[in-house]
């Protein structure tokens, strides 16, 4: 067995071991416990809540659904924007130099820690009626505010950094040498991209995507302020949630735990995802620093031919 191969199987092996408590201080546990129970005892609360009989009515009223079908409808959208932009934008964050690339990252990152409804009123101004762009668009006969597009931008905007950060720091963890090996053997950048770099990160570009999905069906704040709030056209569950708190508060946290559900399925299924840069065994094996002479090579003999 290759040495490199057989060391990458122990790795694995190693991290798949349970960590033995024992080795941290009791205090560090006990911190622990409680972060965890700050987590979890709202969610149990929430769920002590619900008006369990009448659970399923509140569920599948009209406005209800009409409002879950909407933002799995434009949650699946802007994921599909975040991988159209996402992926080139980490790919030059990750494989290229260029002078500000500090302050572009930044940019790219700002939704991260931005106010959602800042970042409502950044769109308005820019795709509104009167807005930097919204005054061209308007002449064209297009209006984004107010509407289905903006709610898909409204996502796509606060959830773009997720996916740019999943897969910059991938493409950062896997380094550039088998790229570098294709390149030497003759194989073009798009070859490279797409049958290289993409493989080895496409953990991290699903990881980076669920997890961007999971932020867009959650939007609530840009969402608001850029879409407004139209049954069937711009209401998202998540604004369903807060006009239901209003007038039937038994609906808002019936439909809270669902969108409590959704997210964890969603997360669940990020976390099991192959960790972000992972080279399992057997599929992209350390190349050899003493490759095998080639077969077909003529091999030296000893002493004299007879």
């Amino acid at each position: 067995m290759h040495p490199d191969l057989a060391g990458s199987r122990a790795d694995t092996r190693r991290a798949a071991r349970p960590v033995n408590t024992a080795v941290l201080p009791r205090w560090v546990i006990a911190v622990a416990a409680v972060g965890a129970l700050f987590v979890v005892l709202p969610l149990v609360a929430m769920a002590l809540r619900v008006d369990w009989p009448r659970f399923v009515p509140l569920v599948t009223s009209e406005s209800a659904r009409a409002a879950l079908l909407l933002s799995l409808r434009t949650s699946l959208s802007a994921t599909a924007l975040c991988v159209l932009f996402g992926v080139p934008m980490a790919l030059v964050l990750s494989r290229t130099s260029f002078r500000g690339q500090r302050l572009v990252r930044s940019l790219v990152l700002l939704p991260l820690v931005l106010p959602p409804v800042v970042g409502g009123i950044a769109l308005l101004y820019t795709f509104g009626r009167r807005g930097l762009l919204g005054t061209s668009l308007s002449m064209a006969g297009i209006d984004i505010a107010f509407s289905t597009t903006a709610v898909v931008l409204s996502q796509t905007f606060v959830a773009l950094p997720f996916l740019v950060l999943s897969l910059e720091g991938a493409l950062r963890s896997v380094g550039t040498r088998y790229e570098a090996v294709g390149a030497t053997l003759g194989a073009g950048r798009w070859t490279v991209l797409r049958r290289i770099t993409l493989p080895l990160v496409l953990p991290a570009l699903v990881s980076g995507a669920v997890l961007s999905f999971a932020r867009a069906l959650g939007e609530f704040g840009a969402t608001l302020t850029f879409a407004g709030s139209l049954q069937g056209t711009t209401r998202t569950l998540p604004l369903e949630i807060y006009l239901q708190r209003e007038t039937d508060p038994d609906a808002a946290v019936a439909l809270s735990l669902v969108l409590v559900v959704v997210a964890v399925v969603v997360v669940g299924v990020a976390h099991r995802v192959r960790p972000l840069g992972s080279l399992g065994p057997g599929r992209w094996p350390a190349p050899s620093r003493d490759p095998a002479p080639d077969s077909r090579a003529p091999q030296p003999t000893s002493g004299r031919a007879g």
